[in-house]
């Protein structure tokens, strides 16, 4: 009589060891989940304000009529896919073509003194400037968000809960390989 009480108390005790682990751990995915949604979200108004800049700068070169029409439609269409993105990975994509669009335009600018001695463009070229090195530093806060979660649903046991849950891996903001070369000026 004594031995089945003490294993029903021993059950009863895992069961509840168990449901508190499963609930701590059902938080913590949901709290780190929630910070790469809130992550994401402070670094798409950024994203969004110098989309919006961008569009501004277009207006502004299309003044100078000489400039590289190849250069320009480059940026348009970066624009336009950043615009067009229906999901996060489409967003990034289109964020990281906006980014490496800006510096090829920068870099041509520097071509055309008029443009560039422009009070207009000079101020949106900074303006973008800031909100490109914000961008960076929200991207670092997103990317350690996804870590943090992309490493706790792959931990035992953890990754069961994720696996009930259908939590699946956050893909990185990456900074796309062409971001990171020079960028070929031809000046005829």
């Amino acid at each position: 009589m004594m031995v089945p009480l003490i294993a029903l108390g021993v059950l009863v005790l895992a069961l509840l060891a168990a449901g508190l682990w499963a609930m701590g751990a059902y938080n913590a995915l949901v709290a780190i989940k929630n910070s790469i949604d809130l992550a994401w979200s402070n670094m798409e108004v950024l994203l969004k304000q110098r989309h919006d800049e961008l569009g501004k700068l277009v207006e502004v070169v299309k003044g100078s009529r000489d400039f590289e029409q190849q250069t320009l439609q480059k940026v348009i269409e970066a624009r336009s896919a950043f615009s067009a993105a229906g999901s996060r990975a489409q967003a990034m994509a289109g964020a990281a073509a906006e980014s490496a669009a800006l510096r090829g335009l920068f870099a041509v600018a520097e071509a055309y003194p008029d443009l560039k001695a422009s009070a207009s463009f000079a101020s949106l070229q900074q303006r973008i400037s800031q909100l490109e090195d914000q961008v960076a530093d929200r991207r670092e806060g997103y990317n350690d968000s996804v870590n943090i979660f992309n490493t706790r649903i792959a931990q035992f046991p953890d990754n069961m809960l994720a696996g009930f849950l259908d939590y699946h891996r956050h893909e990185y903001f990456k900074v796309e390989v062409v971001d990171t070369q020079d960028v070929a000026i031809d000046f005829h």
